[in-house]
């Protein structure tokens, strides 16, 4: 996965020209408001919106009532934070990394890609998104979250999630 993301990693303040954004969902709460981990990458997919050049953010996530529809919550804080309905698109079928990759290409039909997520999978992500055709860059997403679940998903993404991504990509 590094050697599929040297030269991918964007700051924020100067990402590499893309047209969509790909912000991955995570955790919603009850009550309709994002979590931790997709408030930090919805707060970062609002700053590169604002900077312009974005004409188009997919939300993609898990769109089942038993999971708290990420997309639609996703959409709402967006639009409440003066993004145009027309600009976001949800995807409701995103239910892992791979899913949203590949959906972002055959789905919503996406050559290029800025994806957004929290470094600890920023590049498992971009990688994933290459693999399935799409030409992608990595933003990484801030986080306002307790150290000990970014320490849970760093083990997560170095014993499960990467070894599981690179065989994804070899079969």
């Amino acid at each position: 996965m590094y050697f599929a993301t040297v030269g991918r990693i964007d700051d924020a303040q100067a990402p590499a020209a893309r047209p969509t954004v790909l912000v991955l969902g995570s955790l919603v709460h009850d009550d309709g408001s994002p979590g931790d981990y997709v408030r930090g990458r919805l707060d970062t997919a609002l700053e590169l919106y604002r900077s312009g050049g974005v004409g188009r953010i997919i939300n993609s996530g898990n769109g089942s009532d038993e999971a708290g529809n990420e997309p639609a919550v996703m959409r709402s804080y967006l639009e409440e934070r003066g993004v145009p309905s027309r600009v976001i698109a949800d995807d409701p079928a995103g239910l892992d990394t791979a899913a949203s990759c590949r959906r972002a290409r055959t789905v919503f039909g996406v050559d290029e890609v800025v994806v957004v997520t929290q470094g600890f999978h920023l590049r498992r992500a971009v990688a994933l998104c290459r693999h399935r055709g799409v030409d992608a860059r990595g933003v990484a997403a801030g986080c306002d979250c307790p150290a000990w679940t970014l320490a849970r998903n760093h083990v997560r993404e170095t014993v499960f999630a990467g070894p599981r991504a690179l065989l994804t990509a070899v079969t």
